[in-house]
């Protein structure tokens, strides 16, 4: 049986780096609820990932990072401007809405799952009166719900039309350091330099074993946010083993060597499998994931195989997610044994 799989990155364990951190976190008694040294270091570490002031704060999870960032940015008659198919419209049970106290995302269409500043203006526009829920935030997803990416030339115009129009700007980052691993940028190209106001960066996918960072450009917004994150359930009394594995994965670029890792055996997972006859790819290949529609026998044939990967998109299409931690020959695995039950 297969001992790593392709259904999500969160199924991989803690990288070693981060371990070690965490070990060494455990070693000693230390202030708690944040007043330690790791969570000082670390956040002082993603200030110099990003090179400029921001305000940091570590919580458990992307539901909670995304939806208490949202919330925080909105009030409770206000709407968000979020893609169809963005993890909060479609992946975090109402959170947003429910932190938000009503906050109401509406959801706008964009090729390969990225939004346009076209479509924001236009859902901005679409209405003005009182009985409409007046836009806010815009928020984006990097990578994409699909896999996809937006360039730095693309953020730019987005935040361009966020400022035209007065939105916060909010960028979804759980898969943050794949992006910047395949735009081959500096993190603050595709964040506050194109006028992101806060990102919810996550770790959990690239290693970590528990934890987001809620980075809050915009200095002013971050006000009171840790009374937020406290009552949100959010504030770790021994926030040290939430905070320290972030000092193992921001050290010498370990963050990105693994998420560069993942994404060549994603690039390795796209070109072999496109080869297979009956094998159709569904979104370009960008980051650590591929995405492909497959008869449901080959599926069901791949599942009783051992093999684990999402079947989520209609009939046929399913997420094949690659880790830090996935090797060539697993993916060579899996591919020969897709090969092998695909219809002759």
């Amino acid at each position: 049986m297969p001992t790593r799989h392709f259904a999500s990155d969160n199924y991989a364990g803690i990288a070693p780096e981060a371990w070690a951190a965490l070990a060494e976190a455990n070693s000693h008694h230390v202030p708690a609820y944040g007043n330690d040294e790791w969570t000082r270091r670390a956040a002082d570490a993603i200030r110099e990932v990003f090179e400029t002031p921001c305000e940091v704060f570590f919580v458990f999870n992307g539901t909670a990072a995304n939806s208490l960032a949202l919330a925080h940015s909105t009030q409770s008659y206000h709407s968000v401007l979020c893609h169809s198919v963005a993890h909060v419209e479609t992946d975090e049970c109402g959170a947003p809405e429910f932190f938000g106290n009503g906050t109401k995302l509406l959801q706008l269409p964009g090729e390969h799952g990225r939004l346009t500043p076209a479509g924001i203006e236009e859902a901005v526009k679409r209405r003005t009166d009182i009985h409409y829920p007046k836009p806010a935030v815009v928020t984006v997803t990097q990578a994409t719900e699909v896999g996809t990416l937006y360039t730095p030339a693309e953020l730019r115009a987005i935040g361009a039309m966020a400022k035209k129009h007065k939105l916060r700007f909010h960028m979804d980052g759980a898969r943050f350091a794949n992006a910047v691993a395949a735009l081959g940028v500096a993190p603050r190209e595709i964040t506050w330099q194109a006028g992101v106001d806060v990102l919810c960066f996550g770790g959990t996918k690239n290693g970590i074993h528990v934890g987001e960072a809620v980075v809050f450009f915009d200095r002013e917004l971050a006000k009171e946010f840790d009374y937020r994150a406290k009552q949100g359930g959010q504030l770790c009394s021994k926030m040290r083993f939430v905070s320290a594995p972030w000092l193992g994965m921001l050290k010498d670029g370990v963050w990105l060597r693994h998420a560069a890792h993942a994404n060549a055996m994603a690039k390795l997972m796209h070109d072999l499998v496109s080869a297979i006859p009956g094998v159709k790819v569904l979104f370009p290949h960008q980051v650590n994931s591929v995405f492909v529609e497959l008869p449901k026998p080959a599926i069901q044939a791949m599942y009783a195989k051992g093999w684990m990967f999402y079947n989520f998109i209609g009939e046929g299409g399913c997420r094949l997610m690659c880790s830090w931690d996935t090797q060539e020959e697993d993916v060579r695995a899996f591919v020969a044994d897709l090969a092998a039950v695909m219809p002759k």
